[in-house]
């Protein structure tokens, strides 16, 4: 009897095992930028004119900014959201921001998360290698 019960908790365990890997999250894949690699770029983009609207709770924004690592602080990046997420500023309304993130470079607008080489472009800002 005892030996039915050991084997009977070695299963149980195994199955809560097995359960919990597939109900725990699996970490997301993350790149890291080295420290400092696209400072010069950044700048140069904030330098252009170019401005970035967003808002914080918006997932291709916070792309767009880890995609410059620690050099996403340069950026012009401008908020769109209140800080409940219902709400709009003032300024983006004002500029007609619907989607996020937008881009405004050379007066054109882009929407959506662009490539750095893409910005690197519309900006004519050397992209790093």
């Amino acid at each position: 009897m005892d030996q039915k019960l050991i084997i009977g908790g070695v299963v149980l365990l195994i199955v809560a095992a097995i359960g919990i890997s597939f109900i725990a999250p699996a970490e997301p894949a993350t790149t890291t930028v080295p420290a400092g690699k696209y400072t010069t770029f950044a700048q140069c983009i904030k330098d252009s004119g170019a401005t970035f609207f967003g808002a914080w709770w918006c997932p291709h924004c916070k792309e767009q900014k880890e995609m410059f690592g620690d050099a996403a602080t340069l950026l012009p990046y401008v908020e769109c959201s209140t800080t409940d997420g219902k709400g709009q500023t003032l300024v983006c309304i004002d500029n007609g921001i619907k989607n996020y993130p937008t881009w405004v470079i050379n007066g054109a607008t882009t929407t959506g998360t662009i490539p750095l080489a893409d910005l690197a472009t519309q900006t004519n800002c050397p992209l790093p290698e």
